[in-house]
């Protein structure tokens, strides 16, 4: 199964372009099997979106992507989230406590929004996104360096706000999945892999 694991929708993303019947139609389009809404400090789409999920039988996950004191973390399988800036390690326990998963989002982009050389302060992070849409191929190694090391699940995602961008890098699932506990348990199974986005499909990566 692949995923695009950060995506980013117009109700509660402001820099978005995207509508969610234009993700699921285009993630299709493109040969994905699921997506998922992370949105910046916002699960408002979660209702609609599971929703819209049964009504078009698409897979769509809804998680947030929240803005720690040390950079930008998503996070899936969790019902709320602090409504103030808190540090990484403080977010991460609250994620733990509820049973999620977190991701670092672009550890090493130039923008002051990533974990970086944080990565290796914290503890119970999840994932590193090593392939993100929106980043330098150069910052992408340095997370997957920084991935490898601490024995965290790579992931690929676009980290789309329109359209030319969904789809772009995804993340290989090993098994299908249709609920966020389900995501949430085969992400901790650490099997999963980013996948590249080519005109022959998707080619599931170990490095790039």
């Amino acid at each position: 199964m692949l995923v695009d694991m950060h995506l980013h929708e117009s109700t509660y993303s402001s820099d978005s372009k995207m509508t969610l019947a234009e993700i699921v139609s285009d993630a299709k389009a493109k040969g994905l099997d699921g997506v998922c809404i992370t949105d910046h400090d916002s699960m408002g789409l979660k209702e609609v979106a599971e929703a819209y999920s049964k009504e078009v039988d698409f897979p769509i996950f809804v998680g947030v992507e929240y803005y720690s004191l040390w950079g930008d973390i998503t996070a899936f399988g969790i019902d709320s989230f602090p409504s103030e800036r808190i540090d990484a390690q403080e977010f991460i326990d609250f994620v733990a406590s509820q049973g999620g998963f977190c991701i670092s989002c672009h550890p090493f982009r130039n923008n002051n929004r990533g974990l970086e050389h944080h990565l290796k302060d914290v503890h119970g992070l999840g994932g590193v996104e090593v392939l993100n849409g929106s980043t330098s191929l150069e910052a992408n190694r340095e997370a997957l360096r920084y991935c490898n090391e601490l024995g965290l699940v790579p992931i690929g995602a676009s980290d789309a706000h329109w359209t030319s961008q969904l789809g772009k890098y995804a993340t290989y699932l090993p098994e299908d999945v249709r609920t966020i506990p389900d995501l949430v348990r085969v992400l901790k199974s650490g099997k999963c892999r980013p996948a590249i986005w080519t005109e022959e499909g998707y080619q599931v990566v170990e490095t790039f």
